[in-house]
């Protein structure tokens, strides 16, 4: 039987987002659930919409 995984969402991400502001938490899990839709392992993904979502916002406030 496959183990079906929720993707993440606003009320249930990872605890590494926790400290996040609110619009870059909730662009890395926009991120995140695209890359696990690709197969990247939960830590991988995580990492790089963090990184992604920090430098996309950063970018959008210049």
């Amino acid at each position: 039987m496959e183990v079906i995984e929720m993707p993440w969402n606003e009320q249930n991400y990872p605890p590494s987002m926790k400290n996040l502001k609110k619009v870059v938490r909730k662009k890395a899990i926009e991120i995140a659930n695209a890359l696990k839709e690709k197969n990247y392992d939960d830590k991988r993904a995580i990492s790089i919409a963090t990184e992604q979502a920090e430098n996309g916002i950063n970018i959008a406030l210049i």
